[in-house]
């Protein structure tokens, strides 16, 4: 059996070309892991055996098998268990040993090189149920690129056996934080969803807070403090240009994007109040959304773009509200024990993730836009800060448990099943996802 090719793209972004193989996607042979998770909740068991072929295979198999782990609705078998050693990957594996030994689907691979520069990993899925191979695709990229080629077989994988799109071809852009707690270096940083590949984004800056992935994942907000104003400041992930929009002393949270990226919301202070305006990114034309004489920050644009979520003091205490993308009334929506803040939507449009804080404990929770459905995914001391993965199942938030040490990023998906760390060489807090990069 071999890998046909049916068509060619060029990821401009990373200089990556793939080619699908014959196999198509289709629907999920173990059901909607979304529908289903909030019920009795079994991850689906995957061997990823070692992959064939040249210098560097180890190390795609090792990736691909990490982001299962970590995927939650996925598990890897234990090497250890594995009834044979899989030497040809186009060949199909012995189904009853593996049915034996509990896996539902067995991913085999090989890695070549064709030259210096250039890589090709090549993978299939076998359905231990049916015995047949139900995906299979070749990947071609420069050799730098190797580790994304890992995390598309594991998106690919990952969409053939759920139904929902993948997430690990991401990126996290946050911030990196370093020296003793009184004193501590802010430096903007982006990172692979899994913690590789930090890259350092130094412009110069005494110190950086709140940045926001754009929808375009080429572009990053974030909130600049040097020897002048705090200004809101873009930055270019490719070429590494930076342009401020502008300054606005006394702004409380850097601005987010519209889902198209051609607009920026944010809060501005005057005085004791703060309120929110939407910025034409082409025009730098500002649109004033909320009047009132409180604390209106932390807005969020619904997917499509129509809604924004923001917080608010305006009631007495810290709550989430949604309003009109052009302004308007707003409704409030959390109405639980505590206050709410730092509200984000999700990509899916059906949850808003958020901080709680009661009692003392700082807690990251979902809710439906409308306030119904309220649950906690994670509680205690001290989490915040949400930001969605582009599939809309997962959350990162930073946590910072007190005392000498400082924060630290952490994964959860929707249902609460799982935690993570995300590993990090320095302290790191406010994390923002990317969009998927393929």
């Amino acid at each position: 059996m071999t890998l046909l090719p049916l068509a060619a793209r060029l990821l401009a972004l990373a200089a990556l070309t793939f080619l699908p193989a014959a196999s198509a996607p289709a629907a999920a042979a173990t059901g909607d892991v979304y529908v289903r998770a909030g019920q009795t909740f079994k991850p689906v068991s995957v061997a990823v055996t070692p992959f064939a072929g040249d210098d560097g295979a180890d190390k795609i198999g090792a990736v691909v098998a990490n982001d299962f782990a970590r995927s939650i609705f996925l598990l890897p078998l234990n090497p250890s268990s594995f009834p044979e050693a899989v030497t040809n990957p186009d060949q199909r594996p012995d189904i009853a040993a593996w049915k034996n030994a509990n896996a539902q689907f067995v991913l085999t691979g090989r890695l070549l090189r064709p030259d210096a520069e250039h890589v090709t990993a090549q993978f299939r899925l076998w359905d231990v149920a049916t015995g047949d191979q139900v995906a299979g695709e070749q990947y071609t990229s420069e050799a730098s690129n190797a580790r994304r080629v890992a995390h598309m077989i594991s998106d690919s994988v990952f969409s053939r056996v759920t139904g929902e799109k993948g997430f690990f071809d991401s990126r996290v852009v946050f911030v990196d934080e370093s020296g003793p707690k009184d004193k501590r270096h802010k430096r903007l940083a982006v990172m692979d969803m899994d913690g590789a590949n930090i890259k350092y984004l130094g412009g110069g800056e005494t110190l950086v807070v709140t940045p926001r992935f754009s929808p375009s994942a080429q572009q990053v907000a974030y909130m600049s403090f040097g020897s002048a104003d705090p200004k809101v400041t873009l930055l270019n992930l490719e070429t590494g240009q930076r342009e401020a929009v502008g300054n606005f002393p006394g702004m409380t949270f850097a601005p987010r994007f519209s889902p198209d990226g051609q607009k920026i919301v944010m809060s501005l202070s005057d005085g004791a109040s703060a309120n929110l305006y939407t910025m034409d990114l082409r025009s730098r034309a500002t649109t004033r959304l909320t009047d009132t004489s409180a604390i209106d920050t932390s807005p969020s644009f619904s997917p499509d773009g129509a809604q924004i979520a923001f917080e608010s003091d305006r009631g007495g205490t810290q709550q989430i509200y949604v309003m009109s993308a052009a302004g308007g009334p707003a409704k409030r929506i959390s109405f639980g024990d505590g206050r709410y803040s730092t509200p984000v939507w999700s990509p899916r449009g059906d949850l808003i993730a958020f901080t709680r804080i009661k009692n003392g404990s700082f807690g990251i929770g979902v809710m439906k836009p409308d306030g119904s459905g309220e649950r906690m995914l994670v509680d205690g001391f001290h989490n915040e800060g949400p930001t969605f993965s582009p599939n809309g199942l997962y959350v990162q938030f930073f946590r910072d448990s007190g005392g000498s040490g400082g924060p630290k990023i952490y994964m959860t998906d929707i249902f609460g099943h799982g935690e993570f760390l995300v590993p990090t060489p320095n302290y790191a807090s406010d994390p923002s996802w990317g969009p998927l990069m393929h």
